[in-house]
């Protein structure tokens, strides 16, 4: 991949040299490739000539040596996404749309993200908020961020109004121009709750905090966290799962392709200063908050017998 040359999404008109292009056989199975002059693409059924492909319109149909048909399509966005190089485990696109939504986020957002991994949910992001927007994202790891660079690129091309800062979400937030809020807070890391107080300080009021996490001890935890800081509202926290079907004549069933838990979307959002939530009456399991719980204890609860 890293011999794209031209941005994938938006892309149009006829297929150009240097674009990554997806051929798919009969049985299903997508291969990537991207085309060049005078290449080759080998399969057990003979070659395809990428010259043959070149200056051809998008949902082509080529036929190789050997006589088996490929389709050839530009990839879209949760094809890509689920195909890029990665050095981190992806956002997977049910989520990053689940994200999008429930997150509301829209074009012009101001947008902080911490947890970039390869780049799969900045790419969602980024198409999100738009040429206005402006997404500011954090990642750790210096190897991590230059995969994500080289993914977004290849897909959206540069982007000006993203800043991808390689350090620590808490311990760098004081590199950003002060007094700027952000709309959206998206957090898809290990630990999410040990930055819930500082992105509380940079969260317009009515903002949205989400955060992903693909465990029920942390999605509990960062829950709790988020409750017991007392400028939040109560936490939705929703799972995505995918069914895929097979329907042929009489033939419709579930299909095999069904995608269960890959994780947890906590969503939130941020009352005006001075402001805590109201107190909201639950009854817990027995034993939620006892003596042997050491989390944070919410400001918003009222426990009942």
């Amino acid at each position: 991949m890293s011999e794209t040359t031209t941005p994938v999404s938006g892309a149009s008109g006829p297929l150009r040299a240097g674009e990554r292009v997806a051929l798919t056989d009969p049985k299903g199975n997508r291969k990537w490739v991207v085309l060049t002059p005078g290449k080759v693409f080998h399969t057990t059924k003979g070659g395809v000539s990428h010259d043959d492909i070149i200056g051809s319109p998008d949902g082509l149909v080529v036929t190789s040596a050997g006589g088996m048909q490929f389709l050839v399509f530009r990839p879209i966005l949760q094809q890509f996404m689920v195909s890029m190089p990665r050095e981190a485990a992806v956002i997977y696109p049910k989520d990053a749309a689940h994200i999008v939504m429930f997150a509301d986020i829209f074009p012009g957002a101001r947008v902080l993200e911490a947890g970039v991994g390869s780049g799969a949910l900045s790419l969602a992001l980024l198409r999100a908020i738009g040429p206005g927007g402006q997404l500011v994202s954090y990642e750790r790891r210096p190897e991590f961020a230059a995969v994500a660079q080289g993914n977004v690129t290849t897909f959206l091309g540069p982007q000006p109004g993203w800043r991808l800062i390689v350090g620590d979400l808490v311990e760098s937030l004081d590199v950003l121009p002060p007094k700027v809020p952000f709309d959206r807070v998206v957090l898809d890391m290990l630990a999410p709750w040990e930055c819930v107080d500082a992105v509380g300080e940079v969260l317009s009021p009515g903002g949205l905090l989400c955060c992903y996490v693909t465990t029920t001890t942390q999605m509990g935890r960062v829950a709790d966290q988020i409750r017991a800081h007392g400028g939040f509202t109560e936490p939705d926290i929703d799972e995505v799962m995918v069914r895929e079907w097979h329907a042929e004549g009489l033939a419709v069933r579930p299909g095999h392709g069904t995608t269960g838990h890959t994780g947890f979307i906590v969503t939130s959002r941020r009352l005006a200063p001075g402001v805590t939530a109201p107190m909201r009456r639950r009854r817990p399991a027995q034993g939620a908050y006892g003596p042997d719980y050491t989390g944070p204890m919410p400001k918003n609860v009222i426990l009942t017998s």
